[in-house]
């Protein structure tokens, strides 16, 4: 089947109104919140309505994220047709508010990962009950990096209910949210295959704050750290399949990156563009010419920086555009995903320090968003798995591994 990955008409209007969020309201915020963190961002709670009605209609949509949802039951297209739905959309509308900040899109009430997590596995009968919510993600570990399989928080069946112990840190929006999709495992013993996520409710007993982190970037979203001590939750708030299965039982909880992957990468790439479009406006002022009808060489090294770190970019963009197309033709795109995920996250950090440099001084200093753009994109190659962790994904379905195999 073809591609064709210039941006649909159908949703020219949905990017022309994201780029209107970002230029007016949250470039002109992007520094007070980065110098004012752990204040909350009220203007963004008149904004909520809107970015929900960005997204293309589907039966995931009010859970408030595009998910990956592989409906076989859905009426077949006919040979040769595509669909560009959800999650291309919620992709491209994030690229441009990532060009306004992304600490402010990460702030959005009900557009946490923990969204795109409910979206991406819940049942029709958990996504009637926490749609409305606005829900974090919780993966990360003190001992617990980018090994998502080596959970140590504990779920215990007991009764009706399943009991969780254990601490979660580095939770984006961990302190504003509704909720928590908390990951756990069910059996140590048994490995990835017992890994669950449960969707804990802020004010369950035993669900404690722990503290807020302080940021190099993304300052203007929280960042928090939670105790779990016998919190005890229905069990009908597992997502998902709550059967233990050794082949394959990891599957479940690992589609929620399949769909939160391509979304940070498209973060990467709205950082990565506002960089590049600051500069060159920089360089235009300081008399530098960036000729596209010569070849490198007879350009200054200026220039020839600048088309290189272009080049870099448009790679990434398409990356991510195609991991997005290939989850709304049910396509499976985890290889995809994590390309997409290591090349917009690993350029994203190269082309705004490439930036900064470029515009010298005036790159270092607070009064142009160069530094910052520095400082948030560093995240966006960590979280959600980081630069190494997606090379070896890559490496494992190329090369036909298991984890077991290649490790």
């Amino acid at each position: 089947m073809a591609i064709n990955l210039e941006q649909p008409k159908k949703f020219k209007a949905l990017v022309a109104q994201a780029h209107s969020v970002a230029s007016e309201v949250f470039r002109p915020n992007s520094r007070h919140y980065d110098q004012e963190e752990h204040a909350y961002p009220k203007q963004l709670d008149m904004l909520a309505a809107v970015i929900e009605g960005m997204e293309a209609g589907d039966p995931t949509a009010n859970a408030g994220a595009a998910g990956v949802r592989r409906d076989e039951s859905a009426p077949k297209k006919g040979k040769g047709e595509v669909k560009n739905g959800s999650n291309l959309s919620t992709v491209l509308s994030i690229m441009e508010l990532c060009w306004g900040d992304v600490g402010l899109l990460l702030s959005m009430p009900r557009q946490g990962l923990g969204n795109s997590a409910i979206a991406s596995v819940a049942n029709d009968e958990q996504l009637a009950r926490f749609g409305h919510m606005w829900a974090a993600m919780a993966i990360t570990e003190p001992e617990t990096g980018s090994d998502s399989a080596s959970i140590r928080t504990t779920a215990r069946l007991d009764g009706d209910e399943y009991v969780l112990n254990g601490e979660k840190i580095y939770v984006t929006s961990g302190s504003r949210a509704d909720a928590v999709v908390v990951w756990a495992t069910l059996d140590r013993s048994l490995g990835r295959a017992a890994i669950k996520s449960f969707i804990v409710e802020k004010g369950t007993p035993g669900f404690e704050l722990a503290r807020l982190e302080e940021k190099l970037g993304i300052r203007a979203s929280d960042t928090a750290a939670f105790t779990l001590t016998d919190v005890r939750v229905p069990k009908e708030n597992l997502l998902g399949d709550p059967e233990i299965k050794p082949e394959g039982g990891f599957a479940g909880v690992m589609q929620t990156f399949d769909n939160t992957r391509p979304l940070v990468a498209g973060m990467a790439v709205g950082v990565a563009r506002a960089a590049l479009e600051r500069t060159r406006e920089l360089l235009a002022e300081a008399g530098i010419e960036v000729d596209y009808d010569k070849p490198i060489i007879a350009q200054s090294a200026a220039a020839a920086a600048f088309i290189e770190a272009e080049a870099d970019y448009e790679a990434a963009y398409l990356l991510t555009l195609r991991a997005a197309w290939m989850a709304d033709n049910t396509k499976p795109n985890s290889l995809e995903a994590s390309m997409a995920k290591a090349k917009a996250g690993r350029s994203a950090v190269e082309i705004a320090l490439k930036c900064v440099a470029l515009a010298g001084s005036v790159g270092y200093g607070e009064g142009e968003l160069l530094e910052k753009w520095a400082r948030d994109a560093k995240i966006l190659d960590i979280f959600e798995g980081t630069q190494q962790i997606q090379l070896l994904i890559v490496a494992r379905r190329l090369l036909g591994k298991t984890s077991q195999e290649l490790k």
